[in-house]
């Protein structure tokens, strides 16, 4: 198959509000450090890096409510990844977010409904991402953004407009899960959530969860939102991620899953989050996550 050559928007968003754990602010440039740009380029695309968005550090913004830390300083970056996403996209560009904490879809996702209000949304990680205030056993927002895009946290983050719409269940897969709280299997249960677990990798294969994951989701042309999640791969290939759990996918497992993805050409963006150079071993996760990220937009082996 002939690779789609697209315009691609790097947007850096350095946040750790959301992780209660500092580092992953270092993740945008670790993936630049591991040559992202240049290799992008070099597959055949176009690249624009727009650089990185300012977002407070954790001693200069109010902490709030146990339940949902920094939430308002993390709602000011993501009312901005917002706008940066929404725009790439009216300029015919594929936005490529670099974090940063998992918080950052929030304002990824509601750029994307912008402009893509049939957005479909595979999320690619060892956790849920289901929780809310009411159930989060850490008060980490970085645990939340799923739930915040369903609809299912409507007082959170009210000027990016989830009060008034949300991802339809049906329209969410998630793969590679291995590390869920009570509340978030209770969520699962409720909405119908489509989950491939780490159990389900294991008993079908990494290409057939992947095909069933696109099968059912049925994105139309440029309406499938990415979200890599680094601890999706076991932390001995990926040390350097904020909350590691072990019983990974393999390397080879989780670059089969991004290249399916760029084979079907639907993808309208991708954020790939929690890389934590603080915790990586001489930039081995950065340089997974960038790797990852060329398989996403077309690199193969031959």
């Amino acid at each position: 198959m002939i690779r789609a050559q697209r315009r691609i928007a790097v947007i850096g968003v350095p946040i750790d509000l959301g992780s209660g754990l500092r580092g992953v602010d270092v993740g945008p440039s670790a993936l630049r450090c591991a040559g992202l740009v240049p290799r992008l380029r070099a597959l055949g695309h176009e690249v624009l890096d727009m650089g990185n968005l300012a977002a407070p550090v954790a001693e200069s913004a109010e902490e709030g409510l146990a339940t949902a830390r920094f939430a308002a300083a993390l709602a000011d970056v993501c009312c901005e990844v917002r706008i940066r996403v929404r725009e790439a996209i009216e300029r015919g560009m594929t936005p490529l977010l670099l974090g940063g904490d998992h918080s950052l879809a929030i304002g990824s996702l509601a750029g994307l409904l912008d402009r893509r209000p049939d957005a479909r949304v595979l999320w690619l990680d060892a956790h849920g991402d289901l929780n809310t205030p009411e159930t989060t056993p850490s008060g980490n927002v970085h645990g939340m953004p799923l739930a915040v895009a369903l609809g299912e946290a409507p007082a959170l983050f009210p000027g990016l407009d989830w009060h008034r719409r949300g991802i339809a269940p049906e329209r969410v897969v998630l793969v590679g899960v291995r590390s869920l709280d009570p509340g978030e299997r209770e969520r699962i249960r409720r909405l119908g959530l489509r989950v491939y677990t780490i159990a389900d990798v294991d008993r079908l294969g990494i290409y057939e969860v992947m095909q069933r994951a696109l099968d059912y989701l049925k994105a139309p042309p440029d309406s499938l939102h990415v979200s890599l999640d680094l601890d999706v791969v076991d932390p001995l290939h990926a040390p350097g991620v904020g909350t590691p759990v072990s019983g990974g996918m393999t390397i080879r497992e989780a670059h089969l899953a991004l290249e399916m993805i760029a084979q079907t050409n639907l993808m309208a963006s991708l954020e790939v989050v929690e890389v934590n150079a603080f915790r990586d071993q001489e930039n081995r996760t950065g340089q997974l996550a960038t790797d990852l990220v060329l398989s996403a937009f077309g690199k193969t082996i031959l």
